[in-house]
C-alpha cells in the first residue's frame, strides 16, 4: 500500500505494532521519552488522553509536517484507582486480588498529530474477572507475563483465562482499538487498504 505521507507509530509496544500491521498499514516505529507520571487528582481518561498526545507531539518535533504519527495509551483502572506495572510479587497480588471476581475499566486513548493538527479519543471498555486465588496468582507470577503489564495481567496471553466478559473493544484492552484508530487515520487521510477501496468504488460509482 503506498502512502501519501509516512506513518509513524510512538511506541515500540510489540502489541500495538502487530494491531497497526493486521490493520494493513505501512509504517515505523519509534519510542517516545516522556514522564507518564499521574498528575495530582488526573482522572485516568485524562491522563491516558494526555500520554497519547505527548507520546505522538514527542515524536512529531522531529519529523515533517506530512508525517503522520499515531500515539497510544492504556490503563487500568478500579474504582477510579489508575493500575500501574507491578514492581514486585507483593504489587501483582494486591492488585489482581483487587480485580478479582470484580468488574474494572480498561482505557484506551489514540492521538494523531500532524504538523500543528492533533486529534484524539478514547476508548473505555468494562472487564469482568473470575475470582482469583492467591496460588493462581502466585503462578500466574512466575510465567513472567504480569511484569510489564499495566493491571499485572494481559488479556491477549495467559491472564485471559481470568476474564469472564467484556463489554467495549478487545483491540483496545490489548492496546489499540482497531475501529478508533482507523477512523482517526482515514480523517487524516489515511484509510486503511479496505477503506480506500471502498472510497475508490464510492468515486467510480459517483462518475457514473
Amino acid at each position: 500500500m503506498k502512502l501519501p505521507f509516512q506513518l509513524i507509530l510512538a511506541s515500540k509496544s510489540p502489541r500495538r505494532k502487530e494491531l497497526l500491521a493486521q490493520l494493513g498499514y505501512q509504517f515505523t516505529c519509534l519510542s517516545a521519552d516522556i514522564d507518564e507520571s499521574v498528575k495530582y487528582n488526573e482522572p485516568a481518561e485524562q491522563y491516558v488522553v494526555r500520554l497519547a498526545i505527548e507520546k505522538a507531539t514527542f515524536i512529531a518535533k522531529k519529523q515533517a509536517e506530512t508525517t503522520l504519527i499515531l500515539g497510544s495509551d492504556t490503563s487500568v483502572v478500579f474504582e477510579n484507582h489508575i493500575l500501574g506495572k507491578p514492581t514486585d510479587l507483593d504489587e501483582c497480588i494486591m492488585q489482581l486480588s483487587m480485580l478479582s471476581d470484580q468488574q474494572h475499566q480498561v482505557i484506551t486513548a489514540i492521538a494523531v498529530v500532524k504538523g500543528q493538527q492533533v486529534n484524539s479519543m478514547a476508548v473505555t471498555t468494562d472487564v469482568t474477572f473470575k475470582p482469583l486465588s492467591e496460588e493462581e496468582i502466585i503462578r500466574y507470577w512466575h510465567t513472567g507475563e504480569p511484569q510489564d503489564k499495566a493491571g499485572s495481567y494481559g488479556i491477549q496471553g495467559i491472564g485471559g483465562q481470568f476474564v469472564k466478559h467484556i463489554c467495549g473493544s478487545y483491540s483496545a484492552v490489548v492496546g489499540l482499538p482497531l475501529y478508533e484508530t482507523t477512523q482517526l487515520l482515514a480523517n487524516f487521510g489515511m484509510p486503511t487498504p479496505v477503506q480506500a477501496s471502498n472510497i475508490r468504488a464510492s468515486n467510480i460509482q459517483a462518475s457514473n
